[in-house]
């Protein structure tokens, strides 16, 4: 008997998704095969979480789940049928009913169960709707399964994750490398699907896919906000008061950004286009927050200091309330 999902996971039936997202990772960091080389339970549990979380974290597939259990999830699984059939096994007699003409429901008429399912879903009779709705078991199969999907996670750099990049993926178990291209514009949690890279078909069918959930380590200088980037610009006083034409860093390439004259920390500027671009969107926008900064101490500068205080006294916290 498989292992109830939610178990898996240690959430309830009834837990949102942001509970079962942070049991997710919870038990991922824990089980991750890195962490735990060559132990062959703790990795058997990491795919179960895996699995678990593929099925759970999808609306769809969590509603065939919570509704049929394991068989929902099937390749092939009708669910139009599954309910057919469980609307008339719930009648009474259907228990003592046979394909064929036997049975009754209490009144002593006969039943043809092949007359009760013909039509249902455009199939022919009672072996479709087993052989079609649970994929094994009836008088008829779909053939060959797809292998089951398999999870892995990697973490890229900011600036990899932004422009795009191509990693060699090598996952426990498998010999040869898989070479994955993740797109620009991947965030923190991207899932990325590559086809025929998960576990083999049990009866001859084509491999599942391979799941791929994107980690992006932070950038020292760039914050991310959608498409948007952020960046805390340093300016020297004279800059400040002058204004200046500066070069700035953005992921297409440096540009030269004009500093107004009396610019104070915290203006900022935006700079059009020049945020994250993802295919088929619009690129975001980079917006770049000025920070004045002081001068190292020095008596030469201290003297400076106190004579600009003197031709400009007025008091900066002035109109500063609660």
């Amino acid at each position: 008997m498989a292992d109830d999902l939610y178990g898996v996971l240690g959430v309830a039936r009834g837990a949102d998704q942001d509970s079962i997202k942070k049991a997710y990772r919870r038990l991922a960091h824990k089980l991750h095969p890195d962490k735990n080389p060559g132990n062959k339970e703790v990795e058997a549990k990491f795919k179960a979480v895996n699995h678990a979380y593929e099925v759970l974290s999808h609306e769809d597939r969590r509603k065939l789940y919570d509704e049929f259990g394991d068989e929902g999830l099937r390749e092939g699984f009708d669910p139009n049928r599954a309910r057919t059939y469980k609307q008339w096994a719930s009648q009474p007699g259907a228990s003592r009913a046979r394909p064929g003409g036997f049975g009754g429901f209490g009144g002593g008429e006969t039943v043809n169960l092949e007359d009760l399912f013909a039509g249902a879903g455009g199939g022919g009779g009672l072996g479709d709707l087993f052989g079609e709705a649970f994929g094994r078991g009836g008088r008829r199969t779909r053939g060959p399964m797809k292998g089951a999907d398999a999870m892995a996670e990697t973490t890229i750099d900011f600036v990899s994750a932004v422009r795009g990049t191509s990693l060699e993926l090598r996952r426990p178990g498998v010999k040869e490398p898989t070479v994955v291209r993740i797109p620009p514009g991947a965030s923190e949690g991207s899932r990325l699907r590559i086809p025929g890279q998960g576990e083999p078909s049990p009866n001859g069918g084509a491999a599942g896919d391979l799941i791929l959930i994107v980690h992006v380590a932070p950038h020292p200088f760039f914050k991310r906000e959608g498409e948007d980037l952020h960046l805390e610009l340093p300016i020297t006083l004279a800059e400040a008061y002058r204004g200046a034409k500066v070069k700035v860093p953005t992921p297409s390439g440096e540009v030269a950004l004009k500093i107004p004259e009396g610019a104070q920390s915290g203006d900022s500027v935006r700079l059009r286009g020049k945020g994250v671009a993802r295919k088929g969107k619009n690129p975001g926008d980079l917006y770049v927050r000025f920070l004045i900064r002081a001068p190292k101490q020095s008596a030469e500068i201290g003297d400076l200091v106190a004579k600009i205080e003197a031709l400009s006294p007025e008091d900066p916290r002035r109109d500063l309330k609660f």
